[in-house]
């Protein structure tokens, strides 16, 4: 694994460490080093060379920062000039797209690799809206251009691949399409399309605007109702697509199941907490509807995986279900 070192002015590494850790989770062998106005060269210096030291991967290692030519960029530039570290590179411009890539990406890289490949992520990751503000040249990356043809141009009745849609991951979220599915769980599940499977949503033309406009690079993003998503479940076009399937309720779940939707694995990442729901964990709230909605969703042989983003630990379903009873039946006997 590369060890990460964000380096920065001010408290900027800081902040961006943390909102790396809200998207994709607790990081290990990763340190923020900052420059404050009272810290003259060497003592930056000790503390970058404290930060290494603190790392169990100490060879292979990325430092991302903020400005070319400041100070924090001269003292890594310094370290890696007194040589003895084959992998050890830099890369200027932090941003959060860049973060997110190399953290999605360090298990599989050497640092040199990685800062190749967060280059690119961090060019990406700056865009205009309105979109016709955007430089043409910067419009579309080669993956978006790669994306695969709308289904409407293939004739209906034709066969792709072995005729069944594949779904790499199908979550139930509250928020639907939003940093740490976009970033986590698209790089983990590696979907050519997002759907986000909703009513409720497909009749609103914000929000539809908004989840499209969230889709990473290279991912379509489709917002369709529940009778859209029976429809494509059951058309053999579809075959040969991978889809991420959003939705923002387990009762749009069953329905969807219900519908013919063959689908056998459930991630639960979050259901928000609101007026006469009790709270089974951080992140899932639930009413009695949602209780036995879940329950006739597991009934139909469905496996359930309760877990934020990739680098969680899963919960035990059975167990939060049981906490959740169990509050539920006290709310009513209060």
């Amino acid at each position: 694994m590369v060890s990460v070192v964000l380096a920065s002015h001010g408290s900027f590494a800081s902040g961006i460490k943390e909102s790396g850790q809200m998207i994709f989770g607790p990081q290990d062998d990763v340190a923020a080093v900052t420059l404050t106005p009272d810290m003259g060269p060497a003592d930056f210096k000790k503390k970058l060379q404290d930060a290494i030291a603190s790392f169990s991967e100490q060879e292979h290692i990325l430092f991302l920062v903020d400005l070319w030519g400041g100070t924090p960029f001269n003292q890594v530039s310094g370290l890696l000039a007194e040589g003895g570290h084959e992998d050890w590179c830099l890369v200027t411009g932090l941003n959060l797209p860049m973060l997110i890539e190399a953290y999605s990406m360090r298990d599989s890289m050497t640092a040199k690799e990685l800062a190749v490949d967060v280059f690119g992520a961090s060019k990406e990751g700056v865009r205009i809206q309105p979109e016709e503000l955007q430089p043409k040249e910067a419009a579309a990356t080669p993956a978006a251009a790669a994306a695969p043809a709308p289904m409407g141009a293939i004739p209906e009745g034709t066969v792709l691949g072995d005729g069944h849609i594949k779904f790499v991951l199908v979550r139930i979220d509250t928020r639907l399409l939003h940093g740490q599915v976009a970033t986590t769980w698209t790089k983990q599940t590696q979907p050519d399309r997002i759907i986000v499977v909703s009513d409720n949503v497909a009749h609103d033309d914000l929000r539809k605007t908004m989840i499209k406009q969230a889709a990473p690079p290279g991912v379509k993003a489709h917002v369709i109702p529940i009778s859209k998503m029976i429809e494509v479940a059951k058309d053999p076009r579809f075959g040969a697509t991978k889809a991420m399937l959003l939705f923002e309720t387990p009762q749009d779940l069953l329905r969807a199941v219900e519908g013919g939707v063959d689908i056998k694995h459930v991630n639960l990442g979050s259901m928000a907490g609101s007026a006469g729901k009790v709270v089974a964990n951080q992140a899932i709230a639930m009413d009695q509807d949602d209780y036995d909605t879940l329950m006739k969703i597991k009934d139909k042989g469905i496996d359930f995986e309760v877990r934020k983003v990739p680098s969680d630990s899963a919960e035990d379903f059975d167990k939060l279900m049981a906490k959740a009873k169990g509050l539920l039946e006290e709310q009513k006997n209060a």
